[in-house]
């Protein structure tokens, strides 16, 4: 009895598929149809299994008839002539499968950038609604400031100061350490503005950090104390 095991071994090396085994779940079809196969057993396999194992081994179904077989060239001829309606059938299957799988995948596209965009939208709205009370009154704030210019700083902070408060809590954002502070110098976390410090030294805080969780946005920024 020929042994075909070798060929299909190769062949299924080339389809990037590990092992016998994985091939009759790739092709979808039972081991006793591998092993016909693996014995040249051709003619006893039908042609809708023979479509399965030349999709999965990726090569054509005259091909693999042609590999796999202990028929003559005549009768391989003939098994393939008597059964191109039914393999034709297959080929409009998978062609169909394939066209509906191109359609699915584009729609999804489009529901994606739909989404993205909404998302962005509401984000914006968000943080809009956050920061009303700014962009209304700001320009007014502006206006006074230049026609008073000994307008004092405190009374302006506040307008700024509290959406922008506001907006950080709704993100998350958590503020590393306090302007003028002392606290140990840490590299991963502070970053020096001038002269040098060892880690664990004291440190004075120039300008505060963030963080969002555990994401570092923006190191603290320090000096020698």
């Amino acid at each position: 009895m020929p042994d075909f095991t070798p060929q299909l071994q190769n062949l299924i090396k080339q389809a990037g598929i590990p092992s016998l085994k994985a091939l009759s779940r790739s092709a979808n079809v039972s081991e006793r149809q591998i092993l016909r196969l693996r014995r040249g057993e051709v003619e006893e396999i039908r042609v809708s299994v023979l479509v399965k194992l030349s999709q999965a081994l990726k090569i054509g179904v005259e091909e693999l008839v042609q590999n796999f077989s202990s028929m003559d060239k005549e009768s391989q001829v003939n098994l393939i002539d008597n059964n191109k309606n039914i393999i034709k059938s297959n080929d409009k299957e998978l062609l169909k499968k394939i066209t509906e799988l191109e359609r699915e995948y584009l729609l999804l596209q489009q529901q994606l950038e739909q989404q993205k965009d909404q998302l962005k939208q509401e984000f914006q709205q968000e943080s809009l609604e956050v920061l009303e009370s700014l962009l209304t009154q700001l320009p007014t704030v502006a206006r006074a400031c230049r026609e008073n210019p000994q307008l004092p700083a405190s009374n302006i902070l506040p307008l700024v100061q509290k959406p922008l408060e506001q907006l950080q809590q709704n993100w998350g954002v958590e503020v590393m350490a306090s302007v003028g502070e002392e606290i140990p110098y840490d590299p991963q976390f502070h970053q020096l503005m001038d002269g040098t410090a060892q880690p664990g030294e004291l440190v004075r805080v120039r300008y505060v950090g963030y963080r969002q969780g555990e994401k570092l946005l923006y190191r603290v920024k320090v000096s020698p104390a």
